[in-house]
């Protein structure tokens, strides 16, 4: 399956192979580490030794006519293990019991998940590092493959669920190999018939190891919230199954009163009056409470002036919601805005693309501000900082890492382009390149959006003479670019066309003040108008 965490979407392999038994997760639900998300039977771990070689093969009840004489002796009935035998001489079975496959860790940071999509349905046969689903997280979707191979019995999860690291998402049957399913030793029961004119060659005992379940998951779900067995089908008609998928209910949930356990649809549209009871009953919270202690009042009904449809938010869209009403509500900010001149910067920038640089990363201006900001972060520290509360104390950094956001169509990312400080704007323009077209295909690793000490955002190519952007906590400022135009000025007493850059620098009012904001944009502006100062920089 697919996890999706507050960073990034990744892939979750399944360690073991085997019939899936149950899917504990559905789509959408959040897992934690450790909680189991499916059981998978017959995971492929292998038992040490081989079965027990026997005289003779057990034969079939019935000899069947043409049996080879050399072959074992007919029993009347199945032969009894002894007691005290090893388990590789009971009788193989299809299925060696359920095993749960369980969220696995997402990475540092990443508390949950939604899942974007599943891939498989109960029933499949699944093998080991199939994609069972795509997970998503606040900054991109990532594949989770299987890390057990087997036969998927229940699937606990469904799309648009959150999970977390640790919750079961499916449960799984494992399966035994094809030759391992061949009756073994002489406590093995065989066919109650022959065909006709078998040879007794092939009641010989398969030397294959046998396959027992891999437990990798945590105890089952509790009675109370499944009153079903874990490993039995929910005995219900199709009709019944039909009803509870309507009304969006869990089948396995809902206690039969039929004739042995089965479930009725009667039994359905009980457990469904009786979950509306509980709702009708539960106290009405006045207000949700936000990130930051702010209290959110109920939102009116809309309905009533008109139309109105609800869309649900992803969780990049959530988690960029949440991180960005932490953002505000803590940091006192502050914008500065001013003008930089990159006329000869600009046509640098052009002679450059179609010349020597047509063949490698386009260089773009988004790269080569990245460059200078890293460049003035270095001549003002605090602005390579983080404040921490507890100690009143400013964390000053010795590493210049860049984050860039990206307007992808599943909400805006940033990925972080490491020590800028020491690459070259063409290092850069290569890394940016490759880290956006990943961000918009959803593929980024979690690792590629940590680690920020400063963020760049342009809206410059879709409009707009500035704007007030919000600074990524912990960080302690941001730069926005917006849309460069040629502007008239006055120089030397004659009117000159030049190409100016509106940049707006948001900034933490706590650790960085207003005079040195100013000091910060007019150096940073200085230097994208001076292409030597970028030059003698790399």
């Amino acid at each position: 399956m697919e996890l999706e965490t507050d960073k990034a979407v990744v892939e979750l392999p399944c360690p073991h192979a085997g019939v899936v038994g149950r899917i504990l997760v559905k789509e959408g639900a959040t897992v934690s580490v450790g909680q189991p998300v499916l059981v998978i039977d017959g995971a492929g771990t292998e038992v040490s030794g081989s079965r027990p070689q026997a005289s003779g093969a057990a034969a079939a009840p019935t000899k069947a006519p043409g049996a080879d004489a050399s072959g074992s002796k007919a029993a009347a009935t199945p032969a009894t293990p002894a007691s005290g035998h090893s388990p590789l001489a009971s009788p193989p079975s299809p299925s060696s019991g359920p095993v749960e496959f369980k969220l696995p860790s997402l990475g540092e940071g990443v508390a949950s998940a939604d899942i974007a999509d599943i891939s498989v349905k109960v029933g499949d046969i699944i093998t080991n590092g199939q994609i069972l689903m795509e997970l998503e997280t606040d900054k991109a979707v990532v594949e989770l493959p299987s890390t057990i191979a087997g036969k998927i019995t229940k699937l606990l999860v469904k799309s648009g669920e959150s999970v977390k690291p640790g919750q079961v998402l499916l449960v799984v049957e494992g399966i035994r190999e094809p030759e391992a399913l061949a009756p073994g030793g002489s406590n093995s029961p065989s066919k109650t018939s022959k065909a006709p004119g078998a040879d007794a060659s092939s009641s010989k005992p398969s030397t294959s190891p046998a396959i027992t379940p891999t437990i990798m998951a945590a105890p089952a779900v509790p009675s109370t919230l499944n009153p079903q067995s874990s490993t039995s089908p929910v005995p219900a008609a199709p009709a019944t199954r039909r009803l509870a998928r309507e009304l969006g209910v869990d089948i396995a949930l809902v206690k039969g009163t039929g004739p042995g356990g089965r479930i009725t649809q009667e039994d359905v549209q009980a457990y469904v009056r009786g979950k509306l009871q509980q709702i009708a009953v539960a106290p009405v919270k006045p207000a949700r409470v936000l990130s930051g202690g702010i209290s959110a009042p109920p939102l009116p009904d809309f309905s009533r002036f008109g139309v109105t449809v609800r869309e649900p938010m992803n969780k990049i869209a959530r988690t960029a919601a949440e991180n960005l009403t932490v953002s505000w509500n803590v940091i006192p900010h502050v914008t500065q805005h001013d003008k930089a001149d990159i006329t000869d910067l600009e046509a640098a920038r052009k002679r450059f693309g179609e010349g020597i640089g047509k063949n490698g990363p386009k260089v773009t201006m988004t790269a080569i501000v990245m460059k200078a900001l890293a460049t003035c972060l270095q001549a003002f520290p605090k602005f390579n900082s983080s404040l921490d509360p507890e100690t009143n104390e400013i964390v000053l950094k010795k590493f210049y890492n860049i984050g860039c956001a990206v307007d992808t169509p599943n909400g805006l990312v940033v990925p972080v382009i490491k020590d800028c400080n020491t690459k070259s704007i063409l290092t850069i323009a290569g890394e940016l390149t490759d880290l956006a077209g990943k961000a918009r295909d959803r593929k980024l690793s979690i690792d590629s959006m940590q680690g920020a000490t400063c963020t760049v955002t342009n809206l410059g190519g879709l409009g707009g003479i500035a704007f007030t952007p919000i600074v990524n906590y912990p960080e302690v400022c941001i730069l926005g670019m917006s849309r460069s135009q040629m502007e008239l000025k006055l120089e030397d007493g004659k009117v000159v066309e030049r190409m100016m850059l509106p940049i707006s620098l948001s900034y933490d009012h706590r650790v960085i003040n207003g005079a040195d904001a100013a000091r910060f944009v007019t150096a940073l502006c200085n230097m994208l108008a001076d292409p030597f100062q970028l030059l003698a920089a790399c």
